[in-house]
């Protein structure tokens, strides 16, 4: 390989002058370890897997401007950089969160520069949903053009945080979570590695323990391999060894991956929700612990299972309301921890207990109604008729007080208004109480019919 000039140094050696004069001491574990070519990243088999197009765009090095979608410490930055280092292009990263739009001009000022000197640019934008659509649009001609290619890393959907034209001139990669797995053998790596990694330390650590690190990182290696260091560090004054002690300390406040407001979160609380549809109470609470254990708001939780006893459970199980009701009261007197105990309760009793939605598409279909027929007219003999003038004009008129009918029930009486005659919203299903209520409303709905001469 030809000796680097100020022109042709790899996007890695670029990357590494911006970190640190010293590459060796004062870098993180995790930087110095970050893959060198795509044999070495971990991870990411259908997105990488020979002979896959984007593989064998990267190995050519005709690389196209995409949008990286994947969970923290998946591989994003490590990708860009190897993109430009394949297309022996100049690599260049900015942050959405530090960069402004007078930043973002001079980066492309610079690489409309290279352009015109027959040098490419692999602009890399971190948190690319951070930019708005000013922001995002200045990239736009500079795609166009190909003075740039652009690769934007996100944890965020696409779909939601970008704006339509910039999608449209890039292809969306979906990176996923790494697996415990593949985070053991990227520890392994770094523990034998003796120019980058540990190797020179004498380090010792079972299979275990870097089991039990890649599970504690929860899909991240950057965040693997920053456990490893510090255990290493800490394993100084155990004799180089990594025990369950170094461990318990390194370990003690574990985190799982959770966006309070973001894709997760709502992909989360949707799993709850069609767990609880699905009278599935293992699942249900399974997600519950989840997005507690996350961070979020055990209020929201409950009013969500509350919603879902209203549009589930309905009328098959009315006591579900009560109980949502109820446990959400319960957790506002106890608090955590005490409290989650009753959303955990009200969400397995959810589950499990007999559903129907027929209330809500009652709902639905009756505000539609509403909507298209307007402002009708309620039928005299429903109108109220406190004083002599309503009644001289016919308010009332005509009304069955129906205690005083036979069985209780006015037949021939109607409750809509006439330009619309008479509607069915509500069809009970034949679960929980429903069954009884179906049976009721069939044999009335039946004989209203017989008694305005429809049968």
């Amino acid at each position: 390989m030809p000796k680097a000039t100020r022109k042709n140094r790899s996007p890695f050696q670029q990357h590494d002058d911006l970190l640190s004069v010293d590459r060796t001491a004062m870098r993180p574990l995790a930087e110095r370890m970050r893959p060198h070519t795509l044999d070495e990243m971990v991870g990411q088999r259908r997105l990488l897997a020979e002979g896959s197009a984007l593989r064998r765009a990267v190995e050519s090095g005709r690389i196209h401007s995409m949008i990286l979608w994947g969970p923290p410490g998946c591989g994003k930055t490590t990708l860009a950089l190897l993109l430009a280092q394949y297309a022996e292009a100049e690599f260049v990263a900015i942050s959405a969160v530090l960069s402004g739009l007078p930043e973002v001009r001079a980066v492309l000022a610079e690489a409309a520069q290279r352009f015109a000197e027959g040098r490419r640019t692999v602009l890399f934008v971190d948190e690319v949903h951070r930019f708005n659509k000013t922001q995002q649009d200045a990239f736009l001609p500079h795609i166009e053009r190909g003075t740039i290619v652009f690769v934007g890393a996100t944890t965020e959907n696409p779909s939601f945080e970008l704006n339509s034209a910039l999608l449209s001139r890039c292809r969306v990669h979906v990176m996923e979570a790494v697996s415990t797995d593949d985070i053991v053998q990227a520890l392994q790596r770094a523990l034998d590695d003796e120019e980058r990694g540990l190797g020179g330390q004498g380090i010792v650590a079972s299979a275990e323990s870097l089991r039990e690190i890649a599970g504690a990182a929860d899909g991240d290696v950057r965040r693997a391999l920053t456990l490893l260091e510090i255990a290493a560090e800490l394993a100084a004054d155990e004799g180089n060894s990594i025990t369950p002690h170094t461990l318990a300390q390194v370990l003690a406040d574990r985190t799982r991956r959770f966006d309070k407001g973001g894709e997760q979160f709502y992909d989360q609380i949707s799993a709850l929700h069609k767990s609880v549809r699905s009278s599935n109470p293992d699942g249900a609470v399974y997600w519950l612990a989840r997005m507690l254990d996350g961070g979020c708001d055990p209020v929201y939780l409950a009013r969500r299972l509350t919603r879902m006893a209203v549009e589930d459970i309905g009328l098959a199980d009315p006591r579900a309301l009560q109980m949502a009701v109820d446990a959400w009261d319960t957790y506002e007197r106890l608090g955590s921890p005490e409290g989650d105990l009753a959303l955990a309760q009200v969400a397995i009793y959810l589950a499990s207990t007999a559903k129907s939605n027929a209330a809500y598409m009652a709902f639905n279909q009756a505000r539609s109604d509403v909507r298209e027929y307007g402002t009708q007219d309620v039928p005299l003999h429903l109108r109220n008729a406190p004083t002599k003038l309503m009644k001289q004009l016919g308010y009332g008129s005509g009304y069955q007080y129906d205690h005083d009918a036979a069985g209780g029930i006015a037949l021939d009486q109607t409750a809509f208004p006439d330009a619309m005659g008479e509607r069915v919203y509500y069809e009970p299903v034949e679960r929980g109480l429903e069954i009884k209520l179906k049976e009721k409303l069939d044999r009335l709905r039946t004989q209203r019919r017989q008694a305005r001469g429809e049968d």
